[in-house]
This record gives C-alpha cells, sequence and structure tokens, in this order.
C-alpha cells in the first residue's frame, strides 16, 4: 500500500474510528461530572490546554530541535487527550470517569486550540508566513468532521444502543489501532535512512515530554489535594497525548512526514511509561488493601 493512499485515507479513516470507539464509551453524564469534581475537572483541563503546550514549547525550544521536529512536538502537545488514556487509566487503577470526563472536554476545546497552537509552532520555528499557515476555519472544521463528529456519533450510538455499543466497543478499538500501528510503521518506514539518527534524537526528547508531564500532572493533582485514584487519572490524562491525531495534522494537513516523527515515536515510549506507571500501581495495590487510601 502506497504511502499516499496510507496518509490520505487509511489516516483518517483510522482516527475517525478511534473517535467514534471512544465516543460509544462516553454518556452525557460524563459531562456533568464537572459539577460533581469542579476541582479535579479544572486541574486536568488546565493541565491538557494550558501546561502542556507551554512545556512542550519549553521542550522544543531546550532541546535546540530541527524547525520539523518542533513543530511536530507542538503538534503532539496540542492533540491533549484521547481513546488510549482511558485504558491506561482503568490499567493503573485511577478514576476511570474522571479520565472519560477530561477526554470529552478536551475533545471539544481542542478542536478549536489546535490550529492556533500549530500556527504559533509554524511561525516560531519554521518562519512560516501566514499564506502557509493552517486556516483556522477550515481546519476547525476537518477537525470537527474526523474527531469530535464521530465521538457524538459514538455517543448517540451508546444512548439509543447501549448494548450493541458495548458489543461494538473492542472489536472497533481493535481494528483502528491496528490501522494506527500501520500509519506509524509507515511513517518510520518512509524515514528509514535516517530512522537510528532520529531515534537517538527525538527519541529522548519524546520520552522526557511523556515521562515530565505524567510527573507534572501527578504532583499538580497532589499539590491540591487529589486523591489517589483522581491524582493517577490526571497524571495519564495530561502525559499520554493522541498521537493519532498529531500524525493526521503532519501528514495531512500540513502534508510534512518530518512533522510526524515526533507523534510517532513519543507513540512508541508513551506506552512504555505507561506500562510501568501500571505494574507499579498493581503491585501497591496488592500490598494496599482498600482504594480509599489517600496519602
Amino acid at each position: 500500500m502506497e504511502a499516499n493512499i496510507l496518509t490520505s485515507v487509511v489516516l483518517p479513516l483510522s482516527l475517525a474510528i478511534i473517535m467514534l470507539g471512544m465516543g460509544t464509551t462516553l454518556m452525557v453524564a460524563d459531562f456533568k461530572r464537572v459539577f460533581i469534581y469542579p476541582k479535579a475537572v479544572a486541574i486536568g483541563i488546565i493541565g491538557q490546554i494550558l501546561i502542556l503546550p507551554l512545556v512542550g514549547f519549553a521542550f522544543a525550544s531546550l532541546f535546540a530541535l530541527k524547525p520539523e521536529y518542533a513543530v511536530g512536538l507542538m503538534v503532539l502537545v496540542a492533540c491533549a487527550g484521547g481513546a488510549t488514556s482511558n485504558l491506561i487509566v482503568y490499567l493503573a487503577k485511577g478514576d476511570v470517569a474522571l479520565s472519560v470526563t477530561l477526554t470529552a472536554i478536551s475533545s471539544c476545546v481542542t478542536v478549536i486550540s489546535i490550529p492556533f497552537i500549530i500556527n504559533f509552532a509554524l511561525h516560531h520555528f519554521m518562519g512560516a508566513s501566514n499564506e502557509t499557515s493552517l486556516p483556522i476555519g477550515t481546519t476547525n472544521m476537518k477537525l470537527f468532521a474526523l474527531t469530535l463528529l464521530p465521538v457524538m456519533m459514538g455517543m448517540f450510538v451508546r444512548h439509543n444502543f447501549t448494548h450493541f455499543s458495548v458489543r461494538l466497543e473492542k472489536p472497533v478499538n481493535r481494528f483502528a489501532s491496528l490501522l494506527f500501528v500501520l500509519i506509524v510503521l509507515s511513517i518510520m518506514y518512509q524515514e528509514r535512512d535516517g530512522l537510528v539518527d532520529t531515534l537517538i534524537t527525538a527519541g529522548p526528547v519524546a520520552y522526557g515530554l511523556n515521562l515530565a508531564t505524567m510527573l507534572l500532572g501527578f504532583s499538580a493533582a497532589r499539590l491540591f489535594k487529589l486523591n489517589q485514584q483522581q491524582s493517577i487519572a490526571i497524571s495519564i490524562e495530561v502525559g499520554v497525548q493522541n498521537s493519532a491525531t498529531g500524525i493526521f495534522i503532519a501528514t495531512v494537513m500540513l502534508n510534512n512526514a518530518e512533522i510526524a516523527i515526533i507523534p510517532a515515536v513519543y507513540s512508541l515510549f508513551m506506552f512504555l511509561n505507561a506500562g510501568l506507571l501500571i505494574g507499579v500501581m498493581q503491585v501497591y495495590m496488592q500490598r494496599t488493601p482498600t482504594l480509599k487510601r489517600i496519602f
């Protein structure tokens, strides 16, 4: 399968399916939790929408990345949340309800915020002109069509055909994950000539960003005296980005495979850190007989 078909057809399709699958796990009640856990939701959203881009900008500037990689890093931090974070929170014994709520809200907000963050990155790191920037309105509409609209459709299915949506959830997520892996491998193949150098350059930055933002999210939650489960959820929601959307923006909207390298490499390290966190929490839970412990 040719790379242009992967990026122009398979990638948008996989992104839409991923978001559709996420939508089937959401209910209107997830948005109402803003009023039940206002402090936890506020900390999580501020971390995702405001703090995360600032940390990404600091990493892109301090590590002296090549312009395309710096923009790729900013594309990544603009795409907060995602369906993967909810699964990781569940496996790490975090507050799944809070995680789902943060994912739902951030999915709505980032449709608007993404083009502004990316255009800033294009101007700052690549010296892009207004003519080569992402058109705000058109970009918002494309992101809405491929992210928010499938989520809304998934919620509609969940509300009206609950049993069907529960049965559909696993096969849809598996199929979407398979397509996404295919995209990541395709990008790696396109950059195969300099893959080793790319991993040496981009790998530590991607890993460090994921680790730093997870620790930052957890620390902020503990600073504001949230409980253990809420802190885990915020840590993962702030630290785990929607790399599928980032790769879509880089390859389709910006038509630049080099910009997609950081989101692609990040996908590998994201699961490494998440796996470590899950392992730590599994051991901790075995030694702690109750989830009510607050430290």
